[in-house]
C-alpha cells in the first residue's frame, strides 16, 4: 500500500500511528500467550518436531519434465518454420502467426509451454542461429486486466520494471515502440474464451494487437482448455495441438520420480513400495497434476505399511480427489496458511518473503521451542507447500532492482484453496459492484477507491486484514478523512 501526499496534519498523523503500534502490540502479548505446542498425529500427517526445522531445504520439486520431449521437438519446429509453411497471413501483413495446445485442467499443457519457452529464452540468451529477438510469457486468467498484461508484457520485452503511465493507450504506444521490427515469440498461458461472450473475442484480439508491429516471423504460443480459443486468437487447424496422453510406462515413470526420489529405503522396501506405486498410479488417470501432488506427498512417508493402506482409496480416482487427499496430509498449520493463498488474485506471482510475514502476522505460525523464530517456521511451512507441489516456482522478477523467484498456484489447487478457505478470504477485483461477505476475516483489492472501501468495509466486524495492491491518491480533504476513518477502523477493530 503505496500512500501519496496525504497531508495529514502531522500531529494527527501520529495519533493514528500511535494507535496502531499499540493494536499491534496487543496482538503480538496474545499471539505469544497462545502458543501451543505442535500436535503428533496417527494418521500419516508429517508431524515434524520443530528442533528439525533448521534441516529442510528451501529446493523445490525438480524441474525435469517427463515424457514431453517430442511434443517439444514438434512445437519448436512449429515457431521456426518459415513464413510459406506456417502459412501466416501474407495477404493482410500480418507478421506472425499462432500456435496452440488444449487439453483438460491438469494435463500438462502448462508444463509443455514452459518447456518450450525456457528452449527459446535459452537460445535468446546464447544467440543462437534463429532466435527470437523477444522471448515473453504471460499467464492469462479467467478474468484478465490489460492493463497488467501489457504492463507484464512491457517487463518481459525490456528486462526492467515498467514504469507508470498516464493511460492504457500510452501504455499500448510505449509497448508497441518496443517490439516495433523485433521477432517476437510470445506465450499465452491458460486463455478462457465464452463462445457466448461475443466481447471475449475483441478483448482478447487486443491483448496480441502490439505484436503486430513486430517482424516476419514472430508466433504466439497459447495454452487453452478449449479450442474455442485457440480458433479466435488465428490458430489454423494444422496448428492446434491436443496436449498428447502419456504412455502406461512414461506415467508410472513420472509418477515414481514424484514418489521417490530421493528414497532412503532398502532395495527390498524399494521394490515393494514401485509394485505398489504401479496400482496407485492406475488410479490416477494419467494426471500430470495429480501424479505430482500425490507422488509427492507419498515421498514424505516411504513406508510400505503407509502406501499400502492408501492404495485402495476411492479419493484418488479423479484428479481433484487426489488434490484432496494430498491436502488431507498436511499439517493443519500448513493448510492454514494454504487457503490463505486464496485471498490473492489467480496465478498471482507470490514473493516468499512477502508471504512468510504475512503469515506471521496473521498468527498461523506456531512454535515450541523459545529459540524458534517465528519466520523460520513460517519458511518451513512455506518449504512444505512447495515440496508437497501446492506452490510451483513461475520463475524470476525484478524487485527493488534484485531479481528474485516468485511463484503460483496452479488452477485446480487455486480452487481448492478457495473451496477450504470459505468466506474467511475475499478479493475486490477491477469493475467489482458487489458485496462484500459480512464475515470475511482477510480482504485484498486489486483496485484503489476511496469511497468504495469505506462504503464496503465500513461494518465488517471481523476483518483483520486488508491488502490495497495499489497506490493511494490522496487528493481532497474528502480523502484525507476516508483514509483517516480506515486507519480509525483497524486500529478498534484489532485493540
Amino acid at each position: 500500500m503505496v500512500l501519496q501526499d496525504s497531508g495529514l496534519p502531522k500531529l494527527q498523523l501520529e495519533e493514528s500511528l500511535t494507535r496502531i503500534e499499540r493494536a499491534i502490540s496487543g496482538a503480538c502479548k496474545v499471539l505469544e500467550q497462545l502458543n501451543l505446542p505442535g500436535a503428533s498425529n496417527d494418521n500419516g500427517r508429517r508431524a515434524v518436531p520443530t528442533n528439525s526445522r533448521s534441516a529442510v531445504t528451501t529446493a523445490g520439486p525438480s524441474t525435469r519434465v517427463i515424457g514431453r520431449d517430442e511434443d517439444r521437438d514438434k512445437i519448436i519446429a512449429m515457431l521456426h518454420e518459415k513464413e510459406d509453411q506456417c502459412q501466416a497471413n501474407t495477404v493482410s501483413g500480418i507478421c506472425y502467426s499462432v500456435i496452440g495446445i488444449h487439453g483438460v485442467a491438469g494435463s500438462g499443457k502448462s508444463t509443455l509451454a514452459q518447456f518450450v519457452y525456457d528452449h527459446e529464452k535459452k537460445c535468446k540468451e546464447q544467440r543462437m542461429e534463429g532466435h527470437f529477438d523477444v522471448v515473453m510469457w504471460i499467464h492469462i486468467s479467467q478474468t484478465f486486466d490489460p492493463d497488467s498484461i501489457f504492463r507484464e508484457m512491457m517487463e518481459g520485452a525490456t528486462g526492467e520494471a515498467c514504469p507508470e503511465f498516464s493511460s492504457l493507450n500510452v501504455l499500448k504506444e510505449k509497448l508497441e515502440d518496443e517490439l516495433r521490427g523485433k521477432r517476437t515469440s510470445l506465450v499465452l498461458d491458460d486463455v478462457w474464451f465464452n463462445i457466448k461472450n461475443s466481447g471475449d473475442s475483441e478483448e482478447l484480439q487486443n491483448l496480441i494487437s502490439p505484436v503486430k508491429v513486430g517482424k516476419a516471423g514472430s508466433r504466439i504460443l497459447v495454452t487453452s482448455r478449449t479450442k474455442a480459443a485457440l480458433v479466435t486468437l488465428g490458430a489454423i487447424k494444422e496448428r492446434r495441438i491436443p496436449i498428447s496422453d502419456l504412455g502406461d510406462e512414461v506415467f508410472l515413470e513420472m509418477f515414481m520420480h514424484h514418489a521417490l526420489r530421493d528414497a532412503t529405503v532398502s532395495d527390498k522396501d524399494r521394490r515393494i513400495l514401485e509394485m505398489i506405486g504401479k496400482d496407485i498410479a492406475e488410479k490416477l488417470k494419467k494426471s500430470p497434476l495429480a501424479a505430482r501432488a500425490v507422488g509427492s506427498r507419498l515421498r514424505e512417508i516411504q513406508t510400505v505399511e503407509f502406501w499400502r493402506s492408501q492404495k485402495d482409496r476411492n479419493l484418488m480416482n479423479d484428479t481433484m480427489g487426489a488434490l484432496w487427499w494430498s491436502y488431507h496430509y498436511l499439517d493443519e498449520q500448513v493448510r492454514r496458511c494454504f487457503a490463505y493463498c486464496s485471498i490473492f488474485p489467480r496465478r498471482y506471482r507470490l514473493n516468499r518473503d512477502e508471504l512468510v510475514k504475512l503469515w506471521v502476522a496473521e498468527g498461523f505460525i506456531n512454535i515450541s521451542m523459545p529459540e524458534e523464530e517465528m519466520e523460520d517456521v513460517a519458511r518451513f511451512y512455506f518449504d512444505e507447500l512447495l515440496s508437497a507441489s501446492f506452490l510451483q516456482l513461475g520463475g524470476k522478477q525484478k524487485v527493488d532492482g534484485c531479481e528474485v523467484d516468485y511463484f503460483t498456484i496452479h488452477d485446480l489447487l487455486y480452487d481448492l484453496a478457495e473451496e477450504v478457505a470459505g468466506r474467511d478470504c475475499f478479493r475486490i477485483e477491477k469493475d467489482f459492484t458487489g458485496e462484500v461477505p459480512p464475515g470475511v476475516r482477510y480482504l485484498f483489492a486489486g483496485t484503489c477507491n476511496m469511497e468504495m472501501y469505506t462504503e464496503k468495509i465500513s461494518g465488517l466486524r471481523n476483518l483483520r486484514t486488508l491488502i490495497i495492491n495499489d497506490k493511494i491518491y490522496v487528493t481532497s480533504n474528502h480523502d484525507k478523512v476516508l483514509l483517516v476513518r480506515m486507519f480509525n477502523m483497524f486500529t478498534f477493530g484489532l485493540g
